[in-house]
This record gives C-alpha cells, sequence and structure tokens, in this order.
C-alpha cells in the first residue's frame, strides 16, 4: 500500500502574534536556527519517503509561498523534492474537508488503498528516527482498517493540548478509550499521574478508503460537499483548485466529525519530542536559557537585574531592566509585551485588532507576494514608500490605480515596464512615473533580483485601489488586493 504524506498548510497562529500574520503564517516563519516550521516537515517526510508523491493541502494565497518554500529547502539541503502535489482551498473549512479532499485525490492518483500520512505544517519535531517508528506503526494499524492518530508522552501537565485515553493494547498502539478536551491544571496533573493519557497531536494515518468510509457514516454533508468540489476542481498538472462547493463544507475538525465517533479509532504512543508551537512558551523554548533563565533571541540585547523573560527582537537594540516573567516580541511595525505566563491569550489581542479592522493582523512590514516582496518604508498624508524586489523571470499583474501615481527609482538591476502604450528598459539610478489612472507592468527580465523604491502620493493610498487586468498567478478576478 503506497503511503501518502499529506502536509496541511493553513491557520495563522494567531498565540503567535506579531510574527505569525495571517499573510505569513507560522508555518512559514523563521525559527531562532533560521528554519522554518514547514521546511522542517518537508525534510521530515521526505527523510521517510522520499520517492512517495507528497500532497499539500493549502489555498492560493499560500501555495505561492509553500512553492518557493521548498524550492529553498531543495536548495539549501541538497534534498530532492519531486513528485509534489497541491490541493488549493477555495476557503479554510478546518481539517475534516481537507482530509476529505486529501483522501479523494489519493483514491485517484496515488491508489484506492493508499495510506495518508497527515502532517500539520506547523510541528516541530527533533528526533527523526523516533518519528519514523512512529510511523512504522502507524501504518501497520493502518493497513488493518484503523483510524489512527499519533499520541505524544506528555512531559508535564500541560493545559494548552487535547488529551487522548489510552483503551486496550493492540499491536503496535492502542485503542483509544476517549478524546478529552484541554483540561485546567489540576485535571492536567491527574491525567499525567495516571500515565494512561497522551497529547493529542493532531497527526493522523489511515487508509484512504478507510477514511472515506468513516466520513460517509459520521459526516456524510461534508464527503458531499468535497466531492463536489473534486469534481468541479481546475486540474493544472500537479495543481488542483478546488470547486466552490467546498465552502459549503461545515468547519469542523477531524476530532469531533470522526475521530470520537468512529468505532475502528486506534493511537500509536510516540515518544518523540513535539512541539507545536501553539504560544510563545512554546517558541522560548527554543532559546537557550541564561544564568538568570532568559531566552533571547536577539543580536543586540542588554538585561539587568531581569528574570525569566523570553524576547524576540533581531531587527534592533533592546534593553530589559528590572523586569520577570515577561514577553517581549519586537517586530518592524508592532511590539508584544506581556506577561509570559499569559502567552495563551496573545489571541485576544488578535481578536481586538481585527474589530478595528487594523493592518497588522493580516501583513508584516515585509510583504510576500508570489513575484518577491515589498516593505513599506514610511508613511504619512498622502505619501508612502517602499521597497520592491521583484525575483528574476517574474513580473508583476498589469494594474491600474484610481486614487494614487507612482513614483519608481531602480535601485539594482533592470526593470521591463509598461506604462500605458509604451514599453521600454530602466537601468539602475534610472526612474520612471506612473499616472492615476494608467494600466502599467513591472517586470525583472534580468538573472539577479530587480530592487526599486515606489513613492506613492495621492488622496486615497490603501492597498485595496487596484484593478487587475491581466495576471501570470491567476489573481486578475481578484478586484480588491495587493499587487
Amino acid at each position: 500500500m503506497a503511503l501518502v504524506p499529506v502536509i496541511l498548510s493553513g491557520g495563522t497562529g494567531s498565540r503567535l502574534w506579531p510574527l505569525s500574520r495571517k499573510a505569513f503564517p507560522k508555518p512559514f516563519v523563521a525559527l531562532p536556527d533560521g528554519e522554518s516550521l514547514i521546511q522542517k516537515t518537508l525534510r521530515r517526510v521526505i527523510d521517510i519517503k522520499e520517492d512517495a508523491p507528497l500532497l499539500t493541502v493549502t489555498n492560493r494565497d499560500y501555495y505561492f509561498l509553500t512553492r518557493d518554500t521548498f524550492a529553498e529547502c531543495a536548495r539549501i539541503y541538497g534534498q530532492t523534492v519531486r513528485n509534489v502535489h497541491y490541493l488549493l482551498e477555495p476557503t479554510g473549512r478546518n481539517t475534516t474537508p481537507a482530509m476529505a479532499a486529501a483522501a479523494l485525490w489519493a483514491q485517484e492518483v496515488a491508489g484506492p488503498e493508499s495510506i495518508l500520512l497527515v502532517l500539520p505544517s506547523d510541528h516541530l519535531i527533533h528526533d527523526q528516527k523516533a518519528f519514523a517508528e512512529a510511523v512504522h506503526k502507524a501504518q501497520q494499524l493502518a493497513e488493518q482498517g484503523y483510524l489512527v492518530t499519533f499520541g505524544v508522552t506528555p512531559t508535564g501537565p500541560e493545559t494548552g493540548y487535547g488529551y487522548i485515553q489510552k483503551g486496550s493494547a493492540l499491536d503496535s498502539g492502542y485503542q483509544v478509550a476517549r478524546f478529552v478536551e484541554k483540561p485546567n491544571q489540576s485535571k492536567a496533573r491527574d491525567y499525567l499521574d495516571s500515565g494512561d493519557y497522551l497529547w493529542n497531536s493532531g497527526m493522523f494515518c489511515m487508509r484512504a478508503d478507510s477514511l472515506l468510509k468513516a466520513l460517509q457514516t459520521d459526516a456524510p454533508e461534508v464527503l458531499e460537499a468535497v466531492q463536489a468540489a473534486i469534481v468541479s476542481a481546475t486540474r493544472n498538472g500537479d495543481t488542483w483548485e478546488l470547486g466552490q462547493e467546498f465552502a459549503l463544507a461545515p468547519d469542523i475538525s477531524i476530532d469531533y466529525a470522526v475521530m470520537e465517533k468512529a468505532p475502528n479509532v486506534a493511537v500509536v504512543q510516540a515518544d518523540f519530542d513535539w512541539n507545536d508551537l501553539g504560544a510563545w512558551s512554546g517558541y522560548g523554548s527554543l532559546m537557550a536559557k541564561d544564568a538568570q533563565g532568559n531566552q533571547v533571541h536577539a543580536p543586540d540585547c542588554v538585561l539587568v537585574d531581569s528574570q525569566n523573560c523570553v524576547v524576540q527582537s533581531p531587527e534592533r537594540l533592546t534593553a530589559i531592566l528590572g523586569l520577570q516573567d515577561i514577553l517581549i516580541v519586537d517586530t518592524p511595525d508592532a511590539l508584544l509585551v506581556a506577561d509570559r505566563r499569559r502567552d495563551q491569550e496573545v489571541k485576544t489581542i488578535v481578536e481586538k485588532l481585527k474589530a478595528r479592522k487594523h493592518s497588522t493582523v493580516d501583513l508584516h512590514a515585509t510583504v510576500h507576494r508570489p513575484w518577491g516582496t515589498y516593505t513599506t518604508l514610511e508613511e504619512g498624508d498622502h505619501f508612502k514608500i517602499k521597497r520592491i524586489v521583484v525575483k528574476k523571470g517574474e513580473k508583476l499583474s498589469l494594474q491600474m490605480h484610481h486614487h494614487r501615481s507612482e513614483h519608481w527609482i531602480v535601485v539594482s538591476g533592470t526593470a521591463r515596464i509598461v506604462n500605458g502604450q509604451e514599453e521600454k528598459l530602466v537601468m539602475t539610478n534610472q526612474s520612471t512615473y506612473i499616472p492615476a489612472g494608467c494600466p502599467h507592468r513591472l517586470e525583472n527580465p534580468g538573472m539577479m533580483d530587480l530592487v526599486l523604491i515606489e513613492v506613492q502620493s495621492g488622496a486615497y493610498l490603501a492597498e485595496d485601489d487596484i484593478v487587475r487586468f491581466d495576471d501570470i498567478y491567476g489573481r486578475a478576478e481578484a478586484a480588491a488586493t495587493t499587487a
């Protein structure tokens, strides 16, 4: 039976704000070692089954990020990343619809008896050997028709995770007695002391046909919607863009929809280290502690009479005096200061920012796009200054703005610019002017990154002032998105 790794790449990781944003979420954020979680997930599955088809379930916004991240991983580590496929969701609907789509895809592409190894893209596991052993055990149970989840051996009375109670022993795991929601401190201590409970990791292994059978019984409305979305999917080689019927599927997790109901559910006790980096305490654990218990990721940090603080400040000098148990996260456009013991509550700040429609919920100062990046350097009344980097061979959409004009100054590289009816090359130290209402396009025809400074001026400078006429990334139909 073919083993098909499935990477689920979605979710914003709001408890890791301001490092994690909607447009650049937790899986893509660089850890203190410089590697992202999705890169680590990719390398983990390649080490298990290098020749297997790899499926990533994501959406159009994250597709280009994921594709570029996989390519970068291959470049850095020299690992072959081949036979990669993508399922693009039109909207996020939780793990059950995502896994249903993966199962239907696997039956068609990899065979009716293929086994799915479903892995979130934002988990951290260091012990590859123990992980591979757990996958082998799970695969044995999946071949027998079990819906298998991975339960991590607890290392403390953690209240941020759900728990799984072990039932009767099986050849390479246990039947699941029950799933338990995130407990309070007292219950978590009881679970730890009993030795009968495992952390619910959110990783799964099961035959595609076993999952589809369970969905038909326990979540038929999910299966019906996803089947329709598969039928109407736009298929372009290794990428299937699911139809709009996908949005009709109930927004429900696989635990609630299937795992808590099905009779054939098993758990493999995983003895590898595991961290879902669900909050800043988890991120802080990746940093070494100094003699005062401080965990610091900052090139220039001064701490005086301060203990047990977590500091993430890679951009500038940070000085701390007389603080204990404080969390400090400094990014170019947002600063978080909190009691580190309340890091699970950071998402409440994000909810308040959402209510204010604050841009820091979605975007960093540097925004990643399929063609490169742009960084907002400064803005004020009627002006905004950006640094734009266009990757070699890439180009922005043919577009127009109603309310702003733009000045482009090339800093390095060569730009091919369409400006109304005119097309020309603009070299380093040269510039051009794009008036409001004029269709224009920016392209990098060279072999190195194109870097330019853009100065916007006008009465309205928001990113939704854009009309796309043509776009190689399929975004021309989106009338109110950024370049």
